[in-house]
């Protein structure tokens, strides 16, 4: 796949480029560059960061960094047994457990959230660091609405860090899970305290908390083209019905 000019390969942490000094230099270049390639397309496009992602796979597999990335465009992808065979196997390699959560997650896409609760309640989770804690509960919580067990996902996620007024990374979608579980129960005035909490703490725009908050709200946003194109709708096809998901998409 090609790769732009400007992108070299030193972008790239300096944890990996030290890992991928065991392989010749030449090598080593191009596996970079193709991993600065999947960092880049992941958020905005998943597909093309898998195929960068496979390039790099395919010239260093053994390599733990690599793994770990191809895991990540697999899981944006929707690929969850690819994306779980590589975390397990950037686990195997550095015996590092800050991929339990999106492992879990993984299982949770796979259909099997069961697993994903046993996972929360693993002992690894207890060497996870803060950030990687809220998101095995964010995760644990997720696997209970996928039960069924709505009430059961609200306690799940009621903690310290959701009730902290302190903002962390984490704060935002910790309040915004909490609001979205609430409001599915139908608590709908404490949903709309926590989508407003989550507002607040959502300084990167992480998540559509003001949109959800606007929704409740009863506020309704105007596109200011539909007057303009009201009479051109004779000559506009009608869309195609969107395809429906392969399940074997989640393999």
């Amino acid at each position: 796949m090609p790769i732009p000019e400007d992108v070299t390969g030193d972008e790239i942490d300096k944890d990996v480029r030290q890992e991928l000094q065991s392989l010749p230099k030449t090598l080593a270049d191009d596996v970079a560059r193709n991993l600065v390639m999947v960092a880049r397309l992941l958020d905005e496009d998943p597909e093309g960061a898998y195929g960068y992602s496979r390039v790099a796979l395919r010239l260093a597999s053994r390599v733990s960094a690599v793994r770990e990335a191809a895991g990540f465009a697999s899981y944006a992808n929707q690929k969850y047994g690819e994306a779980l065979a590589e975390f397990r196997a950037a686990k195997r390699m550095t015996g590092n457990i800050d991929l339990w959560p999106v492992m879990a997650d993984c299982e949770r896409g796979l259909g099997r959230p069961e697993k994903a609760l046993d996972m929360a309640g693993a002992p690894e989770v207890h060497k996870l660091d803060k950030a990687g804690q809220v998101e095995m509960r964010l995760v644990a919580a997720g696997a209970r609405r996928d039960m069924g067990q709505l009430d059961a996902a609200i306690v799940t996620l009621q903690s310290p860090e959701l009730a902290s007024s302190s903002v962390q990374p984490w704060t935002a979608r910790l309040r915004y899970a909490y609001a979205d579980a609430l409001l599915a129960a139908g608590r709908e005035s404490e949903a709309r305290e926590w989508f407003a909490k989550a507002v607040e703490a959502d300084r990167d725009g992480s998540t559509d908390a003001s949109d959800r908050l606007a929704e409740l709200d009863g506020v309704e946003f105007v596109d200011a083209m539909s007057d303009d194109d009201e009479g051109e709708g004779a000559d506009v096809a009608p869309e195609k019905p969107e395809k429906p998901e392969d399940p074997e998409d989640k393999d």
